[in-house]
């Protein structure tokens, strides 16, 4: 890692709402200029080339960045308890704690209530500042948002080398429904599949046949 004698930082994650798939949150630290000077921004505003491109000026050049992979087995586990942002929480402090060097951490919150999502979150001698839509208006967390689709849009293409093509992953997508569909007739979840989705259950149950 790149030394830096203060740092910012921003975090973000890809793929709290899919229920296929791994979810990734990414650090960046730098600073809100440095990261606006490339050009960044919310990743869902920019193409998948775009995002490669963005994505790797931010890893060449940012001082820190890190990424934690959630997996599904450990996001159903926190769901079925109703502590997912608990979970986000805890991945949040240890990205803070890899990425050392930052005293001002910005922090997406998936929390409509950011001031409660911000007492989850367990880090000393950091100035924390957690907003909603962070990622649309703090550099650093669009930086961060940038970092973690990339990493999880490269996870999904290689699960599907495994699994066939399974869409989007998310409940809204026709063929993520089919699916899941041949893999609860077929009697068997890969364990890519969060088990803990209502989706899922319905499904389970026989009522989305």
């Amino acid at each position: 890692m790149k030394t830096a004698s203060r740092l910012e930082a921003g975090i973000d994650e890809a793929g709290r709402g899919p229920v296929i798939g791994p979810m990734v949150i990414a650090i960046v630290g730098w600073s809100n200029s440095e990261a606006e000077g490339i050009g960044v921004k919310d990743s869902k505003q920019l193409t998948p080339s775009g995002r490669s491109r963005l994505y790797k000026l931010i890893v060449s050049k940012a001082p820190c960045v890190k990424h934690i992979v959630i997996e599904p087995g450990e996001i159903d586990e926190y769901v079925n308890r109703g502590l997912l942002n608990e979970l986000e929480a805890i991945k949040m402090s240890e990205l803070i704690k890899a990425c050392s060097g930052a005293t001002r951490v910005y922090v997406d919150s998936p929390d409509p209530d950011p001031s409660r999502f911000r007492g989850f979150i367990n880090a000393k001698d950091v100035e924390l500042i957690v907003l909603n839509h962070a990622d649309e208006s703090i550099p650093l967390v669009s930086a961060a948002s940038i970092v973690a689709k990339v990493i999880r849009d490269t996870i999904i293409s290689r699960l599907k080398e495994t699994y066939g093509d399974f869409g989007s992953g998310y409940p809204s997508d026709p063929r993520t429904i089919d699916a899941l569909r041949r893999w609860v007739n077929g009697g068997s979840l890969p364990p890519i599949v969060r088990r803990s989705w209502r989706t899922v259950r319905r499904m389970i149950n026989g009522k989305l046949f």
